[in-house]
């Protein structure tokens, strides 16, 4: 994963990964892309969500175990 920033969303639950990652997403250049480290189970279903009701693009998404990381490019 190629991201220019990361966000750790660990040990946080819904909604807070969400609007952690909004409000991340605000301070980036458009086509930047920010990976979110995320173990609550609801982010499966939030993030992907979130991406497309946003516009912003879910590149990928990746297990590590407990933790999932989402890769989400900036788009206008």
């Amino acid at each position: 994963m190629s991201a220019s920033e990361t966000l750790d969303a660990c040990g946080l639950l819904c909604p807070l990964p969400v609007l952690k990652l909004r409000k991340r997403l605000k301070s980036l250049n458009i086509g930047d892309e920010i990976a979110l480290l995320a173990d609550d189970p609801a982010a499966v279903v939030d993030v992907p969500h979130f991406c497309m009701e946003s516009g912003h693009e879910l590149v990928s998404t990746e297990d590590a175990g407990p933790v999932r990381t989402y890769l989400i490019r900036k788009t206008g």
